[in-house]
Formats: C-alpha cells, sequence, structure tokens
C-alpha cells in the first residue's frame, strides 16, 4: 500500500484494513447521536424568534452546529445581526482547516471536492482522521456525512415546528438546550490543559462581559481566549530557556574565577615533562 492511501496512522506505519461494515458502524453512530441533536437547535431558533423557514435554511446551508447556535443565541439575546453574523463566522472558520487535511487524505475528484466542503465539520473530520486506509476514510466521511446532514435538517425542522406548538420555550426550560448540545460536544475534545485553559478563560470573558456589550460581541471577544493562552505559554517557555541558559554561563564564570584565582596560580602544579634520568652509573651501564 502506497504511503498516499494511508489516512489515520503515520507515515511509514503498516496500515491494516477496517472492514467497511465497521467503518459504516461507526459512521452512522456518529452521525445519529449528533443528528438528533439538531431538534435542539430548532426549537432553540424557533423560540428565539426566527421562522420555522428561517430555522431550516440555516441548518441546510450553514450546516455546523456550533455556528447555528451561537448565531440564534446572539440574536435571541437582541444582539446585532451583523455582530451574530459574523460570530458565527469566526467559529466556522476552523473548518477551512479541517479542509486542508482532509483534502489531502481523502483525494476526493475535483468535481467533488465543492459538494464534500459542505460536510467538513467537527464530526465528519474525527471519523475520516480515525481510519487506517484511504478506502476506509473516504466510506467514513460519506456515511458520517450523509447520516447526520440527513438527521440534522431532520430534527431541526421537528425542533422548529414543535417550538411553535409548545409556544413559550423558556417557560420549559428549552433555552438552555442548545448550550447544553455544545458543552457535550466541546467537553471530550478538551484533552490537554492548554485546551482547559483557552476554555475556561473562554467562559470568563464571555459571562463577564455578557451584562455589558452589546449581544453577539461577547463571543468574538471571547475567541481571544486561544492566543492569549499561546501567548502567556510561549512566554513562559523563553524565560524557562532563559533561566536555563543563565545556569550554564553562572556554571561558566565560576570555572572562570577559578582559573584566575591568584591562590590557584601559586598553587604547585605537578611538571608532567619527562624528566631525564642524569645518573652517571645508569649511564655507565
Amino acid at each position: 500500500m502506497h504511503a498516499g492511501e494511508r489516512a489515520g496512522v503515520h507515515a511509514g506505519e503498516p496500515a491494516e484494513p477496517k472492514p467497511d461494515a465497521a467503518v459504516v458502524r461507526d459512521g452512522l453512530g456518529v452521525g445519529v447521536a449528533v443528528g438528533l441533536s439538531g431538534f435542539a437547535f430548532g426549537v432553540t431558533s424557533a423560540g428565539g424568534g426566527l421562522t420555522v423557514l428561517q430555522t431550516c435554511v440555516l441548518s441546510l446551508l450553514v450546516f455546523t452546529g456550533a455556528s447555528q447556535f451561537a448565531l440564534v443565541g446572539a440574536l435571541a439575546g437582541g444582539g446585532n445581526p451583523f455582530t451574530a453574523a459574523a460570530g458565527a463566522f469566526f467559529l466556522g472558520v476552523r473548518n477551512a482547516f479541517y479542509g486542508l487535511r482532509l483534502s489531502q487524505v481523502l483525494a476526493l475528484p475535483r468535481a467533488v471536492r465543492p459538494f464534500a466542503a459542505h460536510w467538513v465539520i467537527d464530526e465528519t473530520t474525527a471519523v475520516t482522521l480515525a481510519q487506517p486506509t484511504r478506502r476506509s476514510a473516504r466510506i467514513g466521511f460519506t456515511v458520517t456525512g450523509i447520516s447526520l446532514y440527513v438527521l440534522w435538517n431532520l430534527t431541526t425542522l421537528l425542533g422548529a415546528l414543535g417550538a411553535e406548538a409548545i409556544g413559550d420555550t423558556d417557560a420549559w426550560g428549552l433555552d438552555a438546550a442548545g448550550p447544553a448540545v455544545f458543552l457535550a460536544l466541546l467537553a471530550p475534545m478538551l484533552r490537554t490543559a492548554r485546551e482547559r485553559a483557552a476554555a475556561a478563560l473562554a467562559v470568563v470573558l464571555g459571562l463577564g462581559l455578557l451584562p455589558v456589550l452589546p449581544g453577539g460581541v461577547p463571543v468574538l471577544v471571547a475567541a481571544l481566549a486561544a492566543p492569549a493562552v499561546l501567548y502567556v505559554e510561549g512566554r513562559k517557555a523563553r524565560v524557562d530557556g532563559d533561566g536555563a541558559g543563565g545556569s550554564v554561563r553562572t556554571g561558566g564564570g565560576v570555572d572562570a574565577a577559578t582559573d584566575n584565582d591568584p591562590e590557584a596560580d601559586s598553587t604547585p602544579q605537578a611538571d608532567s615533562t619527562p624528566q631525564t634520568d642524569n645518573d652517571p652509573q645508569k649511564e655507565s651501564r
């Protein structure tokens, strides 16, 4: 198998084929589990003031849960539509970076790429990169994308219709469904201390600025948490590096001081030059 056919393994490692049925099962599992959360989006969107048509169009054309929840949440809070759209846009930018990686893994024909790009989201990326071969990666991407897209849009419609039938969604506590689903998707991704620190800072910024800034703006400010954590981490690494370098230089200074110590210079040193044996008796022998 060529190196280019590997998807989820490192270059140089043997890729063991995975049964197609197992890949389909993985893709369907993710697609069904996450697709059902579209119901929460439909309820949240319709409860926030959007019509059923507007809610369904969002799911059909945007198709990225985090951005959709951010948009309707900002609009429901009375935020400016342009600010809300900007917040949703920045959340969706990550999908462009996913696409850069998946384009190499999937190597799809050019005619198919524009359509496949619409399915490049967190879930399809995770399933695709977990596969050992290109064939498995393509199957995983396709099955996850189809099942998730169909279910997400179907449950969005049902949720929006249900919200209209229910009436006041806040009275049922359904306004918290969107953030709860988003946190449930985000929590398993916070594996390192850096990621947890960035998430915690984003929460502090978002909640702290919510009372004083227009709706949608706190989301944009919270996005600064990631570069702030990276800056602090990089600065700490430089300080640690300078400290280690200072220790080395200090050690060298001690040696230099010892070499220039007058007392050390006055200490008799053993003459390493071989001594010539001038004993006359040994010479005669």
